[in-house]
């Protein structure tokens, strides 16, 4: 049976860790490559590196964060944001990172993924869908797509891009789900579960987690193939370790160190 990953993300912003709410109002929390350094001690699975506003400034990628990381450490890094062709996408790889994550530049150019997929293999080529639940004049809700940093709409319906990326060569899905995001209030189940059940590519989830529990529900009930958690870690609210503990005394498969 294959372990759940656990998996802290480094939301970057000029250089330093931040964290904030539903994409907004962040606060400093320290320096990525001492917090990599930690989690690496702490038995992470894997570690996932955002740069949030490069897309939206229209700023390069973080090539030289990559390589002070990979020095440091030797758990598998993805790295996303302000990635926009595959000269971008192969700079990152070159440099250490395992997995690069796009998101505004495939929405715009779907072929994005296909051309990574074709250089460096589905493994290395994630989806980050930053994902939104949307009231529209009727009342009704859904699903909607949204780039450059959670601050523009798409219109484009969530499983429908999932689907779709799949399809163009994606091998896993990061679902940030930004009405949950650094709530710590729990995972959007209900829109984890039906993204994991609409594609056969693992499905990472993103947003809310605040407890064990959290990460519990969103790896049983919420059929992720793995918990991304950035508040809960980064203020040390709940050890790596402890997380693991939790779910394996629960029955959930993990890697304990």
């Amino acid at each position: 049976m294959l372990t759940k990953r656990i998996i802290p993300c480094l939301d970057v912003d000029r250089g330093r860790v931040v964290k904030g709410v539903k994409f907004f109002d962040h606060v400093d929390a320290g320096d990525p490559v001492e917090q990599a350094r930690q989690y690496q001690t702490d038995g992470a699975d894997e570690l996932v590196f955002y740069d949030i506003t490069a897309s939206h400034e229209g700023r390069g990628i973080m090539v030289e964060l990559v390589r002070r990381v990979v020095e440091e450490c030797f758990m598998p890094l993805t790295v996303g944001g302000g990635i926009r062709t595959l000269d971008d996408a192969t700079q990152l790889l070159q440099a250490g990172a395992e997995k690069v994550s796009v998101n505004s530049a495939a929405v715009r150019q779907p072929s994005l993924i296909t051309d990574i997929a074709r250089k460096f293999g589905r493994c290395a080529t994630v989806l980050g869908l930053d994902a939104n639940r949307v009231t529209d004049s009727t009342g009704a809700q859904r699903w909607e797509v949204f780039v450059n940093g959670g601050r523009v709409p798409t219109g484009i319906d969530v499983l429908h891009w999932s689907r779709r990326a799949e399809e163009l060569g994606a091998g896993e899905i990061v679902l940030n789900v930004m009405n949950a995001d650094g709530t710590t209030s729990g995972y959007d189940l209900e829109m984890t579960a039906a993204v994991s059940d609409a594609v056969k590519i693992p499905v990472v989830a993103s947003g809310g987690a605040g407890s064990p529990q959290h990460i519990l529900d969103v790896l049983t009930t919420g059929h992720a193939d793995a918990a991304l958690a950035a508040s809960i870690f980064h203020f040390r609210t709940h050890s790596i370790g402890s997380v693991k503990r939790f779910l394996a005394d629960h029955g959930v498969p993990v890697r304990l160190v």
